[in-house]
């Protein structure tokens, strides 16, 4: 994990460094707070483990310089990512850089959420994504979707968690716990409980199958 870290801020701070994914240049305080926040959902929550051994297929939504989408698929080259970006050039760029890192289980496109029907049970995820409550009404399925934020220690403070827990979500994981040289993470899982319309379309469908 080490090696691939360094080989990803190598990446991020030489050939893509006009791109500004990050603003961590320190190897330690890079591996700390991308590499290893994104992962230790695996270790740290048996929820987040059983969703994606179940599914073996995940969505990150906004992953930015490919936090947490590629630590993950480094850690499972037997499950497939797919990353949906609002920037384009942002998405290409990542391609790149997973397609450096020999990450051939992922894939990064410009793609907004809102406009994606979830016709397969998938996992999707938030890091440093606005608020639960403006993402939840956004996804459409007639699956079984697990939906995870990763979200900073003072969460609490800045959303209130009973008004995210609507008759079409079920809380399946609350989980706080510690991440090296930062405040702490709480991450928060949800299950859709029956069939979600969706409320924010504007434009044609797509069904998520054929993205993959």
């Amino acid at each position: 994990m080490k090696e691939f870290a360094k080989k990803y801020l190598d990446l991020l701070t030489g050939e893509f460094a006009g791109i500004n994914l990050t603003r961590i240049t320190s190897p330690e305080e890079f591996y700390q707070k991308q590499i290893l926040d994104s992962v230790m959902p695996e270790t740290e929550s048996k929820v987040f483990k059983n969703c994606l051994e179940k599914t073996k297929l995940m969505v990150d939504v906004g992953f930015g310089g490919g936090f947490p989408i590629l630590p993950l698929a480094f850690t499972n080259p037997d499950k497939k990512f797919i990353g949906f970006e609002a920037r384009a050039k942002k998405a290409q760029v990542v391609q790149k850089i997973a397609a450096a890192l020999g990450l051939a289980n992922a894939k990064l496109m410009h793609q907004r959420l809102e406009t994606v029907d979830f016709d397969v049970d998938t996992i999707i995820t938030f890091k440093g994504v606005g608020k639960v409550g403006d993402y939840l009404p956004m996804i459409r399925t007639n699956k079984t979707v697990y939906v995870f934020f990763y979200k900073g220690p003072n969460f609490y403070e800045l959303e209130d968690i009973e008004d995210m827990i609507e008759t079409n979500w079920e809380l399946i994981e609350e989980k706080s716990y510690d991440v090296p040289g930062t405040e702490g993470r709480v991450l928060l899982g949800f299950k859709n409980r029956k069939v979600l319309r969706g409320t924010m379309v504007t434009e044609k469908i797509i069904k998520f199958s054929s993205l993959l």
